[in-house]
């Protein structure tokens, strides 16, 4: 038994008569009648009683009618969702995404657009660090990832670039490069940073900006004392709030801890810029992962 002779039942069922129902399907009425009798002879029942008007369903074809339709509509529900699927419009997405990207307006924003314009995708959020984000990508446990610096270019991972921000110092509220100036915090030199105590994001997790920064500090001969190396970026913040040392952040982040820490920006010459990124898989280039990168795109173009 194959589809088409359920589809060829329920046309007959449908239409009470042999030559109406070919009709219908486009074929001829004697291949229509015996392709209902191989079926018959299939199931080991008479399905249709034959008469001089037409035909008319047995107690036996009333029954095969509802499971026939039955099977008939599935197939047509998962065709359909196979279609949304393979056009971007439904399936599970996972994305992934660090906690100073989540800090940046544009990831809620993108996130939210999903699933407004998008409902038939199902978004699994989850946060890490920038270096397993890539690698559970190009493994593909995950479908998409937003980090800031790239730790590692793997292949078959591709990165973009979605929009640049600069990066800020961030110090503790009562640190005596916290200068203010009517309420407004002052610009520091990277001079400035000899010999203090820094905080930084522990390097095998996200060492882009950090390492840029120490790049730079080795430029100018600055050699600032690393006293602590932590995973999440919102540590590194409460150990700023807490006075262990300063660091530096995203600009995006200046919100958080506001009553305990100051964010100051570097002196004009300093370029230490914090992107934000989008990471997903290369041959992802159809379905749900296709559909957000678009989107995703679409909405940085609006914003630069």
């Amino acid at each position: 038994m194959e589809l088409r002779h359920l589809r060829y039942f329920l046309a007959v069922a449908e239409a009470g008569h042999m030559t109406r129902a070919a009709a219908t399907l486009g074929i001829q009425q004697p291949p229509l009648s015996q392709q209902i009798k191989a079926l018959e002879q299939s199931l080991g029942v008479t399905l249709l009683q034959r008469h001089p008007k037409g035909v008319a369903l047995t107690e036996a074809g009333r029954q095969f009618e509802a499971e026939a339709r039955r099977i008939v509509d599935d197939v047509a529900a998962m065709q359909q969702r196979m279609s949304r699927i393979a056009r971007g419009l439904q399936g599970r997405l996972a994305v992934a995404f660090t906690s100073s990207a989540a800090a940046h307006a544009f990831t809620p924003e993108a996130l939210r657009a999903c699933r407004s314009r998008y409902p038939g995708i199902e978004l699994q959020l989850s946060e890490d660090n920038a270096a397993t984000i890539t690698e559970a990508i190009a493994t593909g446990r995950l479908h998409c990832g937003f980090l800031r610096v790239p730790v590692a270019r793997p292949a078959g991972v591709q990165l973009e670039t979605l929009l640049n921000e600069p990066a800020v110092l961030a110090l503790p509220l009562d640190h005596r490069l916290a200068r203010l100036r009517r309420g407004k915090p002052q610009p520091v030199a990277l001079a400035e940073l000899e010999g203090e105590r820094m905080i930084l994001v522990r390097r095998p997790g996200a060492p882009g900006l950090y390492a840029n920064l120490l790049a730079l500090c080795a430029t100018r001969g600055v050699q600032p004392l690393i006293v602590a190396e932590v995973e999440r970026m919102m540590t590194n913040l409460n150990l700023v709030a807490a006075g262990v040392g300063l660091s530096v952040v995203p600009a995006s982040m200046t919100g958080a801890q506001p009553h305990a820490i100051v964010y100051c920006p570097f002196e004009r010459g300093v370029t230490l810029d914090a992107p934000l990124t989008l990471a997903w898989r290369a041959a992802d280039s159809n379905g749900p992962t296709a559909t957000f990168v678009a989107l995703v795109r679409e909405i940085a173009r609006a914003r630069r």
